[in-house]
Order: structure tokens, then sequence, then C-alpha cells
């Protein structure tokens, strides 16, 4: 994935696309007759994906989805890919699809999720920050039923549901709604079908109305600071916060207030 790739230029290939336009980089899995199931080669394209994003200045928000009738099915089982204990060993620290373990980016992730969320395909919505999903949407975790595990899952969601609603989902393999999912907290906003853009775009452009150091130093806080006590979580000293507190835009925002127009950031 090159870095020159800026606004209005697309790439394909491995079976994902990426649109970089307007400081939104939009990925998405485009493998519909495996309802965008990630096989090896797959996985290597959105690590590339996810690196060269991270690296560009000018992506405030990144929007990933899927083609069709699924977000994602999880792993391609028709792969003739490694054992599960191969696959965990080498599994990197970012998860499923590069992503599925929150904090690679540090820059805001929406999931719109289309269509069925399974297995890995779970595990990479949970490695977004804000979950937008169609009214026919399901999330569920078929692993165990297959004799295999939700590597990512399994650590991730006891951390982020009542411990009865995640090992409900854990234990059994069983499949919940978008409704069901909304009211567990999994996602933020459930959406008919046919809205389902003008809701997400909504998400996006209260991102893109705030400072992107701001941002950067949110997310960058929430993730690096998970293991640490309230106090010291405070007080660390992360790089992204001090850019942020030192920054330019920081400057703008209040100025903008003031005089009672819309801020210009600079992202500096």
């Amino acid at each position: 994935m090159k870095d020159e790739e800026r606004d209005g230029a697309g790439t394909s290939g491995g079976g994902v696309r990426l649109e970089r336009t307007d400081g939104i980089a939009r990925i998405t899995l485009d493998r519909p007759d495996r309802l965008n199931a990630v096989d090896s080669t797959t996985d290597a394209v959105l690590n590339e994906i996810w690196d060269s994003v991270e690296r560009d200045p000018d992506v405030r928000c990144v929007v990933l989805t899927g083609t069709g009738r699924a977000f994602c099915a999880g792993a391609d089982m028709k792969e003739d890919g490694p054992g599960g204990l191969a696959y965990w060993a080498r599994s990197g620290r970012h998860g499923f699809g590069g992503i599925a373990l929150a904090g690679r980016l540090s820059v805001p992730v929406v999931g719109r999720i289309n269509g069925i969320a399974l297995g890995g395909g779970f595990e990479m919505a949970l490695g977004c920050d804000i979950l937008v999903a169609a009214e026919s949407a399901s999330f569920g975790l078929p692993e165990p039923r297959v004799g295999r595990l939700p590597l990512d899952a399994m650590v991730t969601l006891p951390r982020r549901l009542p411990r009865t609603v995640a090992m409900g989902l854990l234990l059994t393999g069983r499949r919940i709604g978008a409704a069901e999912a909304l009211a567990a907290g999994l996602v933020n906003e459930v959406a008919p079908d046919a809205e389902l853009d003008r809701a997400v775009d909504a998400w996006v452009e209260d991102i893109l109305a705030c400072a992107p150091l701001s941002l950067r130093a949110i997310k960058r806080s929430a993730a690096d600071t998970a293991h640490l006590g309230e106090r010291e979580a405070r007080i660390a000293g992360l790089p992204s916060l001090v850019a942020a507190l030192e920054s330019e835009d920081a400057d703008e925002g209040v100025a903008a207030f003031r005089e009672k127009r819309p801020p210009v950031w600079k992202g500096q």
C-alpha cells in the first residue's frame, strides 16, 4: 500500500478495497462470494492497509464495512491454512484481521455492520470504536461449534459486556440480532438497512467536526492506559496528549468558540 495514494485514490486487491477521500479512509472487505471471509492473502492486505492508514496524517476517520449481505463471516475455513495452535502462536498483537484488538490505529474507526458479523468478523467489529449496524445485521461466535476458539473475543468480550451476556455468547455459538446487540451495549446505533449509510455518515460528520489531534490523544489514552488505575492514567504523559495540548488547534478551537464560527482544524 503506497503512502502517496491520497484523496480520491482507490486501491483494490486481496479481497479488500480502500478509498481515501476528504480525510476518510473507507475500507471494504470485498469477497461477497465467501461472505467476506478472511483468508491469508486478505489478512496480509488488511495489515498493510492499517499500517498505511496509520502513517497517513490526512486520514482523520476510518469506515470499515463489507460487500453484499455480510460484514465478515470470519476466517475462510475453505483455505488450507495453519492449524489452530500454529495460528495462535503466530497471530500478531493486533488480533484477527489486524484490528480485532483495539488500539492499533490512532484515528477513530467506525464499523459499518451491513450484515452478518461472525467469528473473526465479530472480533473485527469489536476492534472498532463506534459500531453502526443495519437492522438485518447479526453477530455470533460459532468457533466452539466447529472445535475452534474465538481467540480475540474470549479476551475482549468479557471486558466489554456483563459476564453473563459475554459468556452466553462465547459458550453457545448462538447469534444475536442488531436490536439485541444494541440493548447489550455492543453497538452504538441500529438503522434500517436502507438508511445505514445516512447513519454512518452522521457519525463520521461528528468525528470530522472535532480537532484531529484531540481525537488521537483521546483514543491513544483510552487504549494505552487501560491497564492503569485512574490516577496513573490521568497523569500519563503520552506524546499524543502533549501534542494536542500544545497544538495550534487548541488555540483555534477557543478562538472559534469566542468568535462564534466553525473552527478550521490544521491537525497541528
